[in-house]
């Protein structure tokens, strides 16, 4: 484009009367290459667009006029300033991508991406930011093959920025410890609890006291045939059966999150489920129910996959996902984090039914 803009003022400028001219054409040409090209084209773009006007007012016998050495100055100086604008441009690129890598780096660290296979079972998670560019947040899923079987967890940290990423390193580092060596559910949970209540009681911000962390742990013994669960106040997960059938995994007893111990205390009680072959468990944040569309609808799990059969956990986050930006028209307000785990088994083939569209009366 830089070269075409000039190419157009030259000609512009010799087959128009001599009241006409071309210069913002010229003046255009390297501003455009600054935001684009390399610092070499830009200055190339501006010395051509200097050329040009130099040649235009030599072929006229207008170079010496006022006029003509006031459009060459104002050419050259644009130049001087696009050329200035590229290397802004340039390390503010460079800077981006660091910081893009450092995030990533992070996330690998903090949130690493579980094995596709673990303790037997098939394991799919993924983590959509919905800030662009952003990488990870308040939202967190672990999964951990144990002496007790697999046990896993989802969360969601009260808060945005450093201070969520802060809490979900804190959580997840106390949940790796604690599966491992905690002979029950319930014990990993009152791990938990004191691990936040520590991190709360070194900070000085209200947010470190007053911050919460809902969460659903879970554990599927060696065994298999079972999932225990404990929800500390946290969206109740989905069982998708081979048949299309769903059940929504509510608790008998609503508990409070994580961190929010000196308000009330009541013993954990992990729930059990059978989980047959050829089940898959759902875990999610609140970022998937809360997924608005342009009438102010909520996304519903239960009521959008009912019916519906999936080959593996991979395939159902990979529709579920697709759904969610379909529902929302590709915008999200909040951090989805998702985690499905199947227990292998004979399935029927994948099938997805179309949700068919409630029309509301004054719509």
């Amino acid at each position: 484009m830089p070269l075409a803009l000039i190419v157009l003022g030259f000609f512009f400028d010799l087959l128009t009367p001599p009241n006409f001219t071309g210069s913002p054409f010229f003046t255009a040409a390297p501003l455009i290459a600054a935001s684009v090209f390399s610092l070499w084209a830009t200055a190339l773009a501006g010395a051509l667009s200097s050329l040009a006007v130099v040649v235009l007012h030599l072929a006229n016998s207008t170079f010496w006029k006022v006029e003509a050495l006031t459009e060459l100055a104002t050419v050259i100086t644009v130049s001087g300033l696009a050329i200035l604008i590229n290397r802004v441009v340039r390390r503010s690129g460079e800077r981006l991508a660091s910081a893009r890598g450092i995030a990533e780096a992070a996330q690998r660290a903090v949130l690493p991406k579980p094995a596709e296979r673990i303790g037997g079972l098939h394991v799919s998670a993924r983590y959509e930011a919905a800030q662009a560019d952003a990488f990870i947040g308040g939202d967190l899923y672990a999964v951990q093959d144990t002496p007790y079987g697999v046990r896993l967890a989802v969360g969601d940290v009260r808060g945005k920025g450093l201070g969520a990423v802060e809490a979900v390193a804190v959580v997840l580092g106390a949940f790796r410890e604690a599966a491992e060596t905690e002979p029950t559910l319930e014990g990993v949970a009152q791990r938990l609890e004191r691990a936040l209540a520590r991190e709360g009681s070194r900070r000085d911000s209200l947010d470190a006291f007053e911050g919460f962390t809902t969460c659903v742990l879970g554990e599927i013994p060696p065994e298999g045939g079972a999932l225990r669960l404990v929800n500390r106040g946290h969206p109740e997960p989905l069982l998708l059966s081979a048949d299309g059938s769903l059940a929504v995994l509510a608790p008998a007893e609503p508990a409070l999150p994580l961190g929010m111990g000196e308000l009330a205390m009541w013993p954990d009680r992990a729930e059990q489920w059978p989980f047959p072959e050829g089940t898959t468990l759902l875990l999610y944040t609140d970022g998937l129910t809360e997924a608005r569309d342009r009438a102010g609808e909520f996304y519903d799990p239960a009521v959008r996959l009912r019916g519906s059969v999936f080959s593996g956990p991979d395939a159902l986050l990979s529709a579920l996902s697709t759904d969610v930006r379909r529902h929302t028209g590709g915008g999200a307000t909040d951090d989805m984090a998702l985690l499905a785990v199947g227990r292998p088994g004979e399935r029927q083939p994948e099938r997805r039914r179309t949700v068919p569209v409630v029309r509301r009366e004054g719509a």
